[in-house]
């Protein structure tokens, strides 16, 4: 098993195991993709991977990390979408999308505009929680989600899943990580609930379990259900590597078919040992004793570094997110350096591909 080697997931059957992993790109008005996503993530299909992540779509307005977050909450955002998943699928390359509720880090300004939380006058709103912790020190209090209104956030997950659907995506993932509302349920750091959404192991984790059951009844059979989760909160009493492993157990037998691997971002000042590959131990720990299939995520940059951790069984895909950024076409230069058959579009590759004085034209 290679980074070039096909990997086939349900129905579907991707080319490589490269990942364009879901970026932000706070570019987006009332929730809309518009000409910079399309390019964006069309030209990392154009350059050979297998997978192309549109970032984390916010599955309702308030559920956005900034204004200019993608959203995926009405019908009339499906065929910006679509356009974007027809292009990617025309090159090759399957089309996927993250659903997403940033839960208390909402409201914010975009990183490129310092990202503080926006006050009310500013175009702010009121964020919520599955407890009134902030994130933040300095920021209000968030809502805490009453019974009603968490089921009303699963619904929104399903009716965005509905309409991704509708715009031809073949993948969906479950943004569980990064502190945002998911991941928020299941660290006992920012979930202090004393209802059964919180307390126990099981309880903690019965939001991202309903809504995968519930994505489940929606999805088609052949239709691969992917969920990123933070693997440990990098914080002692926080949430670890063994909770991880434990929930890719429930979650497997719920249809989610890949857990996405990556770590931390709940608890500011926590100490990361960042470092090339620093999360891919968390992907071969949920593989191996959770026996599903993994993503390994977070300063991937190399092609020999990517190949060797499908080739050691480590994780099934390899994510990238910066390194893609730097170079749209990392997956052509990989295949080139590992000696395999470069995914050139037919466009481009009649002309860089060598061919014999016969075939050329004169």
């Amino acid at each position: 098993m290679t980074l070039f080697d096909p990997f086939q997931i349900r129905s579907l059957k991707l080319r490589n195991r490269i990942v364009v992993s879901p970026m932000c790109q706070y570019s987006s008005v009332d929730g809309f993709a518009d000409d910079w996503h399309l390019v964006h993530l069309g030209s990392r299909a154009v350059g050979g991977a297998g997978l192309v992540f549109v970032e984390a779509s916010a599955v309702t307005p308030a559920g956005r990390i900034t204004p200019g977050d993608m959203g995926i909450y009405t019908d009339g955002h499906i065929e910006p979408l679509a356009r974007i998943a027809r292009f990617v699928k025309r090159m090759g390359s399957v089309p996927a999308i993250q659903l997403a509720h940033a839960g208390r880090k909402a409201s914010c300004a975009p990183p490129f505009h310092k990202g503080a939380r926006l006050k009310p006058e500013e175009g702010g709103w009121t964020v919520v929680a599955p407890s009134p912790i902030a994130f933040n020190d300095t920021d209000p209090l968030p809502h805490e989600l009453n019974q009603t209104e968490i089921h009303q956030t699963i619904d929104a997950f399903v009716k965005a899943a509905q309409r991704a659907i509708a715009a031809g995506f073949e993948i969906l993932e479950i943004h569980s990580a990064h502190g945002y509302l998911s991941h928020e349920f299941l660290s006992p750091l920012s979930n202090r609930r004393m209802d059964q959404y919180g307390g126990s192991f099981e309880n903690r984790t019965r939001f991202v379990c309903e809504i995968a059951t519930a994505l489940r009844g929606v999805m088609p059979a052949g239709m691969p259900l992917f969920t990123r989760i933070s693997c440990t909160d990098w914080v002692e009493g926080g949430w670890d590597l063994p909770q991880s492993i434990e929930l890719a157990r429930l979650l497997k037998p719920l249809g989610v078919d890949l857990i996405d691997c990556s770590s931390g971002a709940l608890i500011k000042g926590a100490k990361i040992p960042i470092a090339p590959g620093y999360q891919v131990p968390f992907a071969r720990a949920i593989r191996k004793d959770a026996e599903i299939a993994t993503g390994a995520v977070g300063m991937i940059t190399e092609p020999a570094q990517a190949n060797e951790i499908v080739e050691s069984g480590a994780a099934d895909l390899t994510f990238l997110a910066r390194e893609m950024l730097r170079e749209p076409y990392w997956a052509i230069k990989a295949a080139t350096a590992l000696g395999c058959e470069p995914p050139w579009p037919i466009q481009y590759g009649y002309v860089v591909k060598p061919v014999a004085a016969s075939q050329t034209r004169r």
